[in-house]
């Protein structure tokens, strides 16, 4: 399996976990070491062509499923995140101004920026879900309560696979019921 059908699958499969505690996924955080991918050290060995794939395969799979990407920037640029400009302002998000490159972005978010039709970065999102390839840290842009996701597959390439949904925060005590 190529690594665009890997990630391409991965994404619509978190997506599509449907479980009535889970918020539904209209916005994916997505954090990427296209370094860790290609089996070396995050931050040492960045791919754009990896990066092209991988940010290609979560558009796609966004398409299909019906959810907005986020993908993560390095420090670099604060990890801010690649969006649609349609999304910044559906969501209310706090425009920012960097065009992200390999070397300050990362691939993955710097393909994806050249993919975007309008592409803008955003200083943070509050994303349902989130698929973080490579321990990038992406739970800063993670809605409360995140739930850990075990998917098919627990790697993409050499990079750890790492995914979460959110729920609502319960409420209540001990006479609170969650279900009818």
């Amino acid at each position: 399996m190529t690594v665009y059908e890997t990630v391409y699958s991965l994404a619509r499969e978190l997506a599509l976990i449907d479980r009535a505690d889970f918020n539904p996924v209209r916005l994916l955080a997505v954090g990427c070491s296209t370094s860790e991918v290609g089996g070396g050290t995050i931050g040492r060995a960045s791919s754009p062509g990896l990066g092209q794939e991988i940010a290609r395969a979560v558009l796609d799979a966004a398409a299909s499923v019906g959810f907005a990407p986020a993908f993560q920037c390095c420090e670099h640029l604060n990890r801010a995140l690649v969006v649609e400009r349609e999304i910044a302002e559906r969501f209310s998000l706090p425009v920012v101004f960097a065009v992200p490159h390999p070397k300050a972005g990362g691939s993955c978010a710097s393909a994806a920026y050249r993919l975007m039709k309008d592409p803008v970065l955003v200083a943070s999102v509050s994303a349902d879900a989130g698929m973080d390839v490579g321990q990038t840290l992406i739970g800063m842009h993670l809605r409360a309560v995140a739930v850990p996701v075990r998917l098919s597959a627990d790697r993409v390439g050499g990079a750890l696979l790492t995914c979460a949904r959110t729920r609502p925060p319960l409420i209540g005590g001990e006479r609170a019921r969650y279900s009818l």
